[in-house]
């Protein structure tokens, strides 16, 4: 199939799995509990108006779009000899590089813009949250930290939302930042499980290529644990209610069992672990978050 055979619905539907913008349920609803804590501490609502929410949905949309982008353009010779990834966008032809370059930089431009109408320090800090984005992209080319680069760029999110709402950065956002650090860096270990061996040979730098799938699981259990710690604390430092604790014992549980799933010597349910049990993490401390915050407005 050629690109120039991508028309219409198929062509959108070809950019939407380019982005993978269902994984956007991973950092999004933390974005906003951020957006909804910053308000909430700032200026004692937790709803910034339309107008701002509005602009954070399209900053973060952007932003992670202009990342995963860049990710296809930077890796299309990795992915096009990579079973697992040889049917993405470029390599398989289903799009021309020029087109992915195109709708990178129109994703930067729409990031920026965002940005802008929110706030000046909104603005000022938006290139260090787009480079930080894209970074990760060419870290497993040299280190096996890799997985912590990616935590950091889904975990600005909620820092970046407290920022877009109110204008300043305050303490209490940082530990549900390093939350989802973790909690990504964990996740991101297990995936990375499937393709120890793809790694090895090509040079590429993972957890589970450089120490080992057993080893991994184990950083990857203790960053999940980390992880609740931090979701705990957070709460702790916004004065949150019950309901926020009741979702980090519900996050847990989910961790636990994600944890559970995958063994060194069985990747039979990563799938499963990586996208359904995160999106219910990510979900459910956001609703979680939400209905504490309504019972205290």
């Amino acid at each position: 199939m050629t690109a120039t055979a991508v028309r219409g619905l198929r062509s959108l539907q070809v950019y939407l799995e380019m982005i993978k913008i269902e994984h956007s349920i991973f950092a999004l609803p933390f974005a906003l509990i951020g957006m909804m804590w910053g308000t909430r501490y700032e200026l004692h609502t937790p709803w910034p108006g339309w107008r701002v929410f509005s602009l954070i949905v399209v900053a973060m949309v952007s932003c992670r779009s202009a990342a995963m982008a860049f990710n296809r353009i930077a890796d299309r010779d990795i992915d096009a000899v990579n079973p697992r990834t040889k049917m993405r966008a470029i390599p398989a032809g289903l799009l021309q590089l020029k087109q992915v370059n195109l709708f990178f930089y129109a994703s930067c431009v729409i990031f920026f813009g965002a940005c802008a109408l929110l706030n000046p320090l909104a603005l000022l800090l938006s290139p260090v949250a787009l480079g930080v984005t894209l970074f990760y992209s060419l870290t497993k080319r040299f280190t096996p930290l890799c997985h912590f680069v990616l935590g950091l760029s889904l975990g600005i999110a909620p820092s970046a939302a407290w920022i877009a709402s109110t204008g300043k950065l305050a303490l209490p956002i940082i530990p549900i930042t390093l939350a989802v650090v973790f909690w990504t860096a964990g996740f991101d270990i297990i995936y990375a499980l499937q393709d120890d061996d793809f790694d090895r040979e090509h040079e590429l730098r993972s957890l589970p290529q450089t120490v080992g799938r057993k080893n991994a699981l184990t950083v990857s259990r203790v960053c999940h644990l980390a992880a609740i710690a931090m979701l705990g604390t957070g709460g702790i430092m916004v004065h949150a209610g019950p309901l926020w604790f009741g979702g980090v014992i519900f996050a847990s549980c989910l961790l636990g069992y994600e944890q559970s799933l995958v063994k060194p010597d069985d990747l039979s349910k990563v799938n499963m672990a990586f996208f359904t049990l995160n999106g219910f993490v990510s979900l459910g401390m956001f609703g979680f978050a939400l209905i504490d915050q309504l019972m205290r407005s």
